[in-house]
């Protein structure tokens, strides 16, 4: 899938305008396809996103954002999009989301899987894994930890071009009749909300994510 209203080359960290989109829904679907890419000491590693999940500000309550909550952790939701959001997750898992929108929107894309494309031997030893299999990316902490990224570096702009963290255009395109919409996984705590079809994965992809 991609945004017709920003062109891309191939290659490409994605630009500013390309984040401002108002419709988090579709945002979570184009960024399918796209690569999260990390330099951090001169090592690279990247991985094309397979699996997103879709959190709409004050009106969800799974957001962290809901009603318009602002504390020192979400403040950086409001910032406008093309801005991380990285946050712990159960004191263990270091969760890796991209702001979209304009500002004061607090939209977010939270990144669930990649398949892995560069610097794979890193990624294994970061996971402290000997082979290559799913449960490498597989998952949204899983994939953070292979790509080096922790709450440290939340608010970090993946539009700069000196950011150590962006996101890239390399020319794939996913079909719509290749993505699958399903519930968000691990919500179930808001109520009518848990039941939006917000996440979106590459249908028959070996490295999403399983419920």
């Amino acid at each position: 899938m991609h945004k017709p209203d920003v062109r891309l080359e191939p290659g490409q960290r994605l630009p500013r305008q390309w984040y401002l989109d108002e419709d988090v829904v579709r945002m979570a679907r184009a960024l399918l396809g796209k690569y999260l890419v990390t330099a951090f000491d001169g090592t690279r590693t990247a991985g094309r996103i397979v699996e997103t999940e879709a959190y709409r500000g004050p009106d969800d309550r799974a957001s962290h954002a809901w009603g318009g909550r602002r504390t020192a952790r979400t403040e950086v939701m409001y910032r406008q999009g093309g801005t991380a959001y990285v946050y712990l997750c159960y004191g263990i898992h270091h969760l890796f989301n991209v702001v979209t929108g304009p500002e004061g929107m607090a939209h977010a894309v939270l990144i669930r899987a990649l398949e892995p494309a560069e610097g794979l031997d890193v990624m294994l030893q970061r996971r402290g894994m000997k082979r290559l299999e799913p449960r490498l990316t597989a998952g949204p902490g899983t994939l953070a930890q292979a790509l080096g990224i922790r709450t440290a570096h939340t608010g970090t702009d993946l539009t700069n071009p000196h950011s150590p963290i962006w996101i890239e255009d390399r020319g794939d395109i996913v079909a719509e009749t290749d993505i699958v919409a399903t519930t968000r996984i691990g919500v179930d705590y808001a109520g009518p909300c848990a039941q939006r079809p917000w996440r979106f994965y590459v249908r028959d992809n070996r490295w999403v994510s399983r419920k």
